[in-house]
């Protein structure tokens, strides 16, 4: 299994990926609604995991939302969790690990295993989600939500640049892979390989107003391009995003406003008891 933030998440910042605060929330709030709060066979209360907690704000409403007994909020990002400090709640926890370490730490160990936008940093999702599933108690549930915005234009440009010098030979050939399947993938997948008879799979296509198109390049210095703020020096990173956002203008053209459309996969499963 290998994940794509070998450096533990260095290249992260939050007060830029906190820019898009409400419209990044937003999917969080939805995969929520997809959980199952009655769950009578965890008891009165759940032991939660969130793995990709980030800073942790999110994972605090959860918490008190679901009434959670204990959530145990994963990162890898030291840069994130040094911002969780304010988001700590009684019976909660962080810790700084790699996802699929602690996958193998916590078998069967959770009530829910809620992850949202962080499996997609993770490659081969047919090894990775079994993994995952295997943290969740037998008749538990999980709750994940990845973006699948791979056929826009913002999501495919960076590959394009990275393949190109100076920057093919200062990432050693590598760029950032998408790894996310189709919906139809995964709701196969959840049937035929983890025995998910009950599971619920569905593609959400937020809209995110921007003032301008150069909106968008705030918004992947957020996420994606994070990956080549790790692995470039500063000045090599900003010719490359001078050069994103060229393209990127020069495709989709200099327009203010400019409408953002952001594909997400959003799925829920019950593990069988």
């Amino acid at each position: 299994m290998v994940e794509q933030s070998a450096s533990r998440g260095s290249g992260w910042q939050p007060a830029q990926y906190a820019q898009f605060r409400d419209e990044r929330s937003r999917p969080f709030y939805d995969l929520a609604t997809l959980v199952e709060r009655h769950d009578v066979a965890a008891g009165p209360a759940m032991r939660v995991a969130d793995l990709g907690c980030g800073t942790g704000e999110l994972t605090a409403w959860l918490h008190e939302e679901l009434g959670a007994r204990e959530t145990v909020a994963i990162d890898s990002s030291s840069v994130m969790l040094a911002e969780s400090a304010p988001y700590m709640r009684p019976g909660m926890r962080f810790e700084q690990a790699d996802i699929m370490e602690e996958a193998g730490r916590y078998q069967g160990a959770f009530d829910l295993v809620f992850s949202n936008a962080a499996l997609q940093w993770i490659l081969d999702h047919e090894t990775m989600l079994p993994r995952v599933a295997s943290m969740v108690r037998p008749g538990g549930q999980f709750a994940i939500q990845v973006p699948n915005n791979g056929a826009h234009f913002s999501h495919q440009v960076h590959a394009t640049i990275a393949r190109e010098e100076p920057y093919a030979s200062a990432l050693g050939g590598l760029v950032r892979e998408d790894p996310v399947e189709s919906p139809e993938w995964y709701a196969t997948f959840l049937h035929d390989r983890l025995g998910c008879t009950e599971q619920r799979v569905r593609l959400e296509v937020y809209a995110h107003p921007m003032q301008s198109t150069r909106g968008i390049v705030e918004w992947v210095k957020g996420s994606v391009l994070t990956w080549y703020r790790e692995r470039l020096s500063a000045e090599l990173y900003a010719r490359f995003l001078a050069e994103y956002e060229r393209r990127l203008v020069e495709r989709l053209g200099d327009r203010s406003p400019y409408f953002y459309t952001f594909s997400r996969i959003l799925m829920w499963g019950r593990v069988p008891a």
